[in-house]
Parts: C-alpha cells; sequence; structure tokens
C-alpha cells in the first residue's frame, strides 16, 4: 500500500508539472494529504492493536504454563488450550510459543494439530518457517501424529522448500507407507513436471509397491514410456517383468513397453519372461 502511494504522489507531481495552474493545485493536494494522514493514523492503530493482542496472548500463555500441573506436558497442553479459545490467532500463538520454547517444537505441533486438526497445514507452515528443526524431522513427526492430513503436510513442505521434493515425498511416504498412494499421486499432479523423479524417489522406498506405484503414475500420464524406463532403473532385483505386464495392462503396446525396459536397464532373461505372458 505505502508503495502505491508513493507512486501515486510521483504521478500527482509529474501532473502538476505538465498541468502547472496555482488555481487548481490547492484542493487535490490537501486531498492527498489527508488521505495520506488518515492512512498513517490507521496502519498505526492496526499495528497498535496487534502488538496489543500479541502481548496479551503472551501473558496468556505463561500463565497457563505455569498452570500445569505435569510440566512434561505443559507446552502441548498450553497451546491447545490457547488455540481452541483462538484459532484465529494461529500464527501469534505459534510464534510466541516457538520463541519461548523452541526445543519443544513437537509438543507445539502436537498442541496445534489436536487443536484444530483442519488447520494442519498452516501449523507445518509456521514450524517450519521458524527454522527450529529440519525439514524431514518435521514432516516425520507431524506425520506420525496426523496421517490423515498427510498430503497438507507435503504440500506445505513442498510449498516452503520446493528443492526438497523428492526428499520430502521420500520422507513421507516412509513414515506413513500406508497414505504412499495418496502422497505420490498428489503430489504428481501438482508438480507434473517432476514426475518422473517423484516415480523413482517412491519405487526406491517403497520397492514391494512398485506395481501400483507404475499403475497409478500410468493413469497420470498415460503412454508416457518413460515411466517404464524409469521403474526398471529404480527398481531392485528382478522387477522389469511386472513392470512390462503393468504398462502392457495400462495401455502401452507390448513392443514399446518391452523397448523402454530395456532402455531403462532390464535384462534379456527379464524381457523374454515379460514376452511369454
Amino acid at each position: 500500500m505505502y508503495s502505491r502511494l508513493c507512486k501515486l504522489m510521483e504521478q500527482y507531481e509529474k501532473f502538476l508539472l505538465i498541468n502547472w495552474n496555482p488555481t487548481m493545485k490547492l484542493l487535490p493536494l490537501l486531498c492527498l494529504i489527508g488521505f495520506l494522514f488518515s492512512f498513517a493514523a490507521n496502519s498505526t492503530a492496526y499495528s497498535l492493536k496487534q502488538t496489543r493482542q500479541i502481548a496479551v496472548l503472551s501473558t496468556m500463555f505463561d500463565q497457563l504454563i505455569h498452570r500445569q500441573i505435569n510440566s512434561e506436558m505443559a507446552v502441548e497442553r498450553s497451546v491447545n488450550a490457547l488455540l481452541r479459545s483462538y484459532p484465529e490467532q494461529i500464527a501469534s500463538v505459534l510464534k510466541i510459543a516457538v520463541a519461548k520454547y523452541p526445543q519443544e517444537y513437537e509438543q507445539i505441533i502436537c498442541g496445534a494439530i489436536r487443536a484444530e486438526p483442519a488447520l494442519t497445514s498452516d501449523v507445518i507452515d509456521i514450524i517450519l518457517r521458524s527454522n527450529v528443526a529440519s525439514i524431514e524431522d518435521i514432516i516425520s513427526f507431524a506425520m506420525t501424529e496426523e496421517p490423515a492430513y498427510a498430503v497438507e503436510i507435503v504440500n506445505a513442505a513442498v510449498s516452503h522448500k520446493p528443492s526438497k521434493l523428492e526428499n520430502i515425498v521420500r520422507v513421507a511416504i516412509t513414515t506413513e507407507p500406508i497414505m504412499a498412494k495418496h502422497i505420490v499421486d498428489s503430489t504428481m499432479q501438482s508438480y507434473p513436471e517432476k514426475i518422473l523423479d517423484i516415480l523413482a524417489v517412491a519405487i526406491k522406498a517403497l520397492p514391494e509397491q512398485v506395481v501400483s506405484i507404475v499403475r497409478d503414475t500410468l493413469r497420470i500420464s498415460p503412454d508416457n514410456t518413460e515411466v517404464v524406463s524409469i521403474a526398471v532403473n529404480s527398481s531392485s532385483g528382478n522387477k522389469a517383468r511386472e513392470i512390462i505386464s503393468t504398462a502392457v495392462k495400462s495401455g502401452i503396446s507390448q513392443e514399446s513397453a518391452t523397448a523402454a525396459a530395456i532402455a531403462g536397464g532390464a535384462l534379456e532373461a527379464d524381457i523374454a519372461k515379460a514376452n511369454e505372458e
């Protein structure tokens, strides 16, 4: 807003230079000055209000901490109590808790998520921005606590650190293998340009699920023979036969699937077995 006002003032000054007329200058200038003063006053009032709110929340948090009988769970219960009463203040409450007890980030996550599970994505985003722990540790812990929001947790983590997408997916699906399908499918659809990288990570992390991972990937990206090549290359052991078979059932021709498997490093013996089916 401030930058827009500055730009407006510059445009007004240029206008005056081009269309100089003493009789028309005063009124618009007074209006602009009045608007600027009003904006500054409103901004100051809003800032003071926010400062007071944070101070009150901080005091309430300290009081809740001191009232806890079980000191080992004090942070979690205090965060939980505050957010149950003031869910709209999630950012302020978590920032206060993290600033006072950064080493207790796990308790902070638990207290926040259990108070308002639907805000899991916001909780993870705020905790990640606080840099109190590695992104891998935060994801792993959050996934364990709230697996139902696995996709939201992954999305929040990837938004925070896109360069770590593959590692985020790996940590997520190894922490909660049951949610692997949803995590992989969602991430592939959100980042289609990374589909082969995600495929490779998923197969290496969960080799026993190679067939379902390849099948689901081909549903998202039909006729993509590179899926077969990457799947074969990323698999440990003799998986080429299953991968080729899955690709053929998904609509890729036997010839194309076989060629892709060879490109991925499949052995001739495996190719022969697959073609015999």
